[in-house]
């Protein structure tokens, strides 16, 4: 929900410095692998500028690098709960809808029953999908689609969970029936104990290279995002993605832009041309995330259209939530309970 600084830092210092115009940069926080190179490559050739993307791996790391006083970036790409921690803390701008005319092609029903900020005020959706696990087909006696898959023995040691406390803790809710975002101590008490049940079982607490792991089936199950394991399952045919019956996170991404941008115009730019429909769906089809841009829906193959863990059962999404950001003690909370799982002994 990621990729390519240094070497196009290189590029662009190379570029500048051999050429009489200096071209503008527009310099990107994103996750890993998150966005098709040749839109990057046409986005720089439609505005001749360069584009230098630095990656984080999650929202609090996102987070306190800025606040440790990172600055020079002029889009960032967070989950939808820490924008509004982005615009509580005064961060980011808000929104000139004027500068972005393709948000008539953000879907309208993602933002009436699912997105947390309606009306765009500060952020744009940019990719959204499910949390799910992922399987070797094969290797699991009587696979089911539950939570409950994590609790096998006979795969200890060859099974990962995400290393995020939001995450993982909202999975065991979701597997007890309870809301990912409950601050009930009963609730939380009990979702603690099942992760430190499902921590017997696993190789380690991972959310970098769980899909190269399952894809050379060094892992044999891991818990992790439907887009990454959808590029797994392209290099190995054996893995089977999905998205648990008692609901699960689906997470948006969302594009912000910095109060201290540098090039907040050129962000603009950028924004709108993500909102093609032609660009997203193009995007859409390179990292297995959905873009929820209504016009682009129609330009996706059919391979895409039938894919569960990206249109998801109306049933299974029904029991799903997005994680919410739930203020300083309900996040310390969490952090608490993070705490408390990962020095919990493995027997």
């Amino acid at each position: 929900m990621r990729y390519l600084s240094l070497l196009v830092v290189a590029a662009a210092v190379m570029f500048a410095s051999g050429c009489g115009e200096k071209k503008q940069v527009l310099h990107v926080f994103n996750w890993d692998d998150y966005l098709n190179p040749e839109l990057i490559t046409r986005f720089e050739e439609e505005n001749s500028c360069q584009v230098v993307v630095d990656i984080f791996d999650s929202n609090e790391s996102m987070l306190a690098k800025l606040k440790s006083g990172a600055s020079g970036y002029d889009i960032l790409v967070p989950s939808s709960y820490m924008v509004k921690v982005l615009e509580r803390e005064g961060m980011i701008l808000p929104l000139d809808h004027a500068k972005i005319p393709n948000l008539k092609n953000i879907d309208d029903v993602y933002l009436t029953e699912t997105a947390f900020d309606k009306e765009m005020k500060v952020s744009v959706p940019y990719m959204m999908a499910p949390t799910v696990i992922a399987y070797i087909d094969g290797k699991v006696e009587n696979p089911t689609t539950s939570w409950h898959l994590l609790e096998r023995p006979e795969l200890k040691g060859r099974i990962t969970i995400l290393n995020d406390a939001r995450e993982t803790i909202g999975a065991a809710l979701k597997a007890l029936g309870y809301s990912l975002n409950t601050v009930d101590p009963a609730q939380l008490e009990e979702a603690k104990q099942l992760v430190i049940k499902w921590k017997q079982n696993i190789a380690k607490f991972e959310s970098d290279q769980y899909n190269a792991g399952i894809a050379s089936e060094e892992f044999l199950m891991v818990h992790g995002y439907a887009g990454d394991l959808f590029q797994a399952q392209e290099e190995n045919e054996k893995v089977v993605i999905i998205v648990p019956e008692e609901g699960t996170s689906i997470s948006c991404d969302d594009l912000v832009i910095p109060t201290d941008a540098p090039n907040p115009d050129l962000a603009y730019a950028f924004i709108n041309f993500l909102c093609d429909a032609e660009v997203a769906a193009e995007n859409t089809e390179y990292i297995y995330y959905l873009a929820p841009n209504k016009a682009a829906y129609e330009l996706l193959s059919e391979d895409i259209k039938g894919e569960s863990a990206i249109f998801i059962d109306p049933v299974v999404r029904g029991k799903s939530e997005m994680i919410d950001d739930l203020g300083p003690d309900g996040n310390a909370l969490y952090n608490t309970i993070w705490d408390q799982i990962k020095s919990a002994p493995v027997e």
